[in-house]
């Protein structure tokens, strides 16, 4: 198949999708197609209902004059023959000739006479039978023929006309003719001049139906115009109301439904304005009081850790109460002055004013350093710590602390849950993205939990001691700084299987697309298959 083919065939085969696409998709389109074939069935079967009755009322009319006239004429005929005088062939025969020759007059041109011999008839006269017009005989069927011999009186039936091919009707009467014996006289009538007038009819009614159709059409249109016009005026409000655009408003007409439909979406515009402007401020005055208590706080702080070190340096010289005391201090100084930092960069995110600084970074890179970084306190825990890198350069623009601070939550987080379980650490990317993925098999977390691991200051296990002094607001602050790179971190984890945390930055402006350089569960037999493991420290497998 050629490409043209193709192409064709692509376009016929996607049009009626794209017809229904339309179709489910405009309310107009379906109310006016709806009405449009449910005027066609009516306006049909009405159609075949007037048209069958007109039809069979015209063709009663047209039968029962036809049955009145010949019952008249046959009559008159026999009564002519019975006072004829006429006894020898030759008269009788011209008897015959006159006889049709007046009915025939009588008739006009609608009306053709066929006159028969009697199959019965046994005299010895011999008649020529006369006919209108010889195809006439054609007409005449044997079943005519023997209900006018069993003395049917006035026998009919529809015929077709053997010229034109109109339809048109026999009715047979039987005379005797003195001497000559029994003979059957048929009267052919033509439904010509009905059958025009019932094409006539038919032709009026059709274009009577296809004006009412467009009719009918139109005011559909219109109608549902009027209907859908507020509609979607609605929805481009709601649209607009959704991009933040709070005083957006519907135009209220009238004093109809739809009148009361746009001032009631009005109300509950107002409404929904009054209460996110009021949620507004006191989110801003929320982030106003965080932010200042923050700022006060520091200088007690920066008092107190003073005091603190001073303690914390002299606790040699103190009795053993009192230094572990000074230990105990220090060390909540210490968590009290991450939660503070935390508090301040959360406000920081929340108030819109985080600022990033990209360059230009190897994420491999970031993740060797936080790794060396974090091989204290995982030796601290037996956690060995193993990294793995796929192929690339993992190249991307990024503002360094932050990565480094989300990688750094991650592995405290994995650290802290992996029960003396080994965490890996993969790197990969391709051209759209570049992931990172720390894995443990400790405790993990159950995939409801899962949905909630990101939340501020969310614990899994309230009543598990935290070992590494988290503040319950890294993994918050990780989202936020992989959502500010327009990029993704996401969890999963199951009980008793550990769990794993997948972070996902754009190297380009085009975005993650569609296909992550990492699934998000990587079964440890597939790292090798994956990744080149990486050795930490000094080649060592537990740095």
């Amino acid at each position: 198949m050629t490409a043209s083919a193709r192409s064709v065939w692509r376009y016929v085969a996607t049009r009626p999708r794209r017809l229904w696409r339309g179709f489910r998709g405009s309310i107009l389109l379906r109310v006016s197609v709806t009405t449009l074939t449910m005027g066609v069935v009516a306006i049909a079967l009405l159609g075949a209902v007037v048209t069958n009755g007109i039809r069979d009322g015209l063709v009663q009319t047209r039968v029962d004059r036809i049955l009145s006239e010949t019952a008249r004429d046959a009559a008159t005929a026999q009564q002519n023959i019975d006072a004829s005088t006429a006894e020898t062939p030759g008269d009788l025969q011209q008897l015959v000739y006159d006889l049709l020759d007046g009915l025939g007059t009588l008739g006009g041109n609608t009306r053709g006479l066929v006159l028969l011999r009697d199959p019965s008839n046994t005299s010895g006269v011999l008649l020529s039978t006369p006919v209108t017009s010889a195809e006439l005989v054609t007409v005449i069927t044997s079943d005519m023929r023997e209900a006018v011999r069993s003395g049917v009186q006035q026998p009919w039936q529809f015929v077709e006309m053997p010229e034109a091919g109109e339809p048109g009707v026999v009715v047979g009467s039987s005379f005797t003719i003195r001497v000559a014996g029994e003979y059957e006289l048929y009267f052919v009538y033509s439904l010509a001049d009905e059958q025009e007038t019932l094409s006539l009819i038919q032709r009026v009614l059709a274009l009577g139906a296809v004006a009412l159709m467009v009719l009918i059409v139109l005011l559909t249109l219109q109608v549902t115009r009027q209907t859908v016009r507020p509609v979607r005026q609605a929805a481009r409000v709601a649209s607009r109301l959704a991009e933040g655009i709070l005083s957006e408003r519907m135009t209220v007409r009238g004093q109809d439904e739809m009148a009361t439909l746009a001032r009631t979406f009005n109300e509950m515009a107002e409404s929904l304005q009054r209460q996110i402007t009021r949620m507004e401020d006191l989110s801003r005055l929320q982030r106003r009081f965080v932010s200042d208590v923050s700022h006060e706080l520091r200088t007690p702080l920066t008092t107190i850790r003073m005091a603190s070190d001073v303690l914390h340096d002299a606790r040699g010289d103190f009795p053993p109460a009192v230094s572990r005391s000074a230990e105990l201090l220090n060390t909540q100084i210490d968590r009290f002055e991450s939660l503070l930092a935390d508090l301040l960069e959360i406000s920081r995110i929340d108030a819109g004013a985080a600022q990033l600084e990209f360059e230009d970074m190897s994420l491999q890179e970031v993740a060797r350093d936080q790794l060396e970084a974090m091989a204290e306190p995982a030796r601290g825990a037996g956690v060995p710590l193993r990294l793995w890198v796929g192929e690339g350069d993992h190249v991307a623009s990024i503002d360094r602390p932050r990565v480094a601070r989300i990688v750094r939550n991650l592995l405290s987080n994995a650290i802290e849950h992996a029960q003396g379980g080994p965490v890996d650490v993969v790197v990969a990317s391709n051209a759209r993205a570049v992931a990172v993925v720390v894995r443990d098999y400790g405790i993990g977390f159950s995939p409801q939990q899962a949905e909630r691991v990101f939340d501020r200051f969310w614990r899994a296990d309230a009543a598990r001691a935290r070992t590494m002094g988290g503040t319950g607001l890294g993994l918050s602050i990780a989202r936020e700084d992989a959502q500010l790179h327009g990029g993704r971190l996401e969890a999963w984890g199951l009980p008793g299987k550990g769990a794993s945390f997948r972070l996902l930055l754009p190297r380009t402006s085009q975005g993650l697309g569609q296909h992550p350089p990492l699934p998000l569960v990587i079964p440890a037999a597939d790292l090798e298959t994956m990744a080149t493991r990486v050795a930490l420290g000094d080649d060592r497998e537990t740095v």
